[in-house]
């Protein structure tokens, strides 16, 4: 029955003027890149505090809620994931991690991590923190993918090994994405770059130095919004795309 409960706890937080400014802000009109999804209308505190009381779901009950057209459905399913990721890495159960690694695979590759904030609030901590130490060729992949999801999943994961001091991954990335054609994309690959140079400003200015006049001008202003005024305007400067382009929405 928790299921269910979940269910009714989630309705009985919903706001219908919150949900109807989410239907505007998350662009689920027909064409738009969050099409059909239904916002219930309640905020992220709330939601992470309903999926806490849940944790005991099953992987199957998590399936079922990422089936599911309700956006607040799906958010909660990924929290209670990345919390039960958690809860294996603090005991070192590297099998339910895997396990849950592989889940979340699954339900990106069949299209339920459908959303920026979907991806946002699970693949850094289950997708990074799993590839960490591995061979990470499957964000390689994922950069590559049709699927417009599985590409921010990739360049969002690397946010993990940032804050573990490893670069090379999330420059490799950001490269192999300038060419693609979503500002969702350009931004992600930009915040991504903006926390390298949060580490190291060197090691992003060098990155710019080298790619700023290639770089799509959203992509290039998420990543130098750190930076002093001076090394903006330098930067900017050398962007041979002057004026922005009509993206995929």
């Amino acid at each position: 029955m928790s299921v269910f409960k979940l269910k009714a706890e989630l309705r009985a937080k919903a706001n219908k003027e919150r949900a109807r400014v989410s239907q505007s802000f998350f662009k689920t009109g027909k064409g738009e890149y969050g099409e059909g999804d239904i916002f219930l209308g309640l905020t992220v505190p709330d939601q992470r505090k309903i999926a806490y009381g849940h944790a005991e779901l099953s992987l199957g009950d998590l399936a079922g809620l990422l089936k599911s057209k309700i956006h607040e459905h799906r958010f909660v399913a990924l929290e209670i994931l990345v919390f039960k990721f958690e809860q294996a890495t603090k005991i070192l159960d590297k099998k339910s991690q895997k396990k849950i690694f592989n889940f979340y695979l699954e339900q990106a590759k069949a299209g339920h991590i459908n959303n920026w904030d979907l991806v946002d609030t699970s693949a850094r901590e289950i997708v990074g923190a799993w590839l960490f130490d591995k061979n990470r060729g499957l964000l390689y992949k994922m950069a590559r993918s049709k699927n417009l999801w599985e590409r921010r999943v990739s360049i969002v994961s690397s946010h993990y090994l940032i804050t573990r001091g490893q670069y090379k991954d999330t420059l490799a990335l950001s490269r192999a994405l300038i060419a693609d054609k979503h500002d969702l994309i350009h931004k992600a690959s930009g915040w991504m770059l903006r926390e390298v140079g949060k580490k190291d400003p060197k090691i992003l200015e060098a990155f710019l130095a080298e790619n700023a006049s290639i770089m799509p001008r959203t992509m290039l202003r998420y990543a130098i919004e750190r930076l002093p005024l001076e090394k903006k305007a330098l930067f900017m400067g050398l962007s041979s795309n002057k004026s922005e382009k009509k993206l995929k929405k």
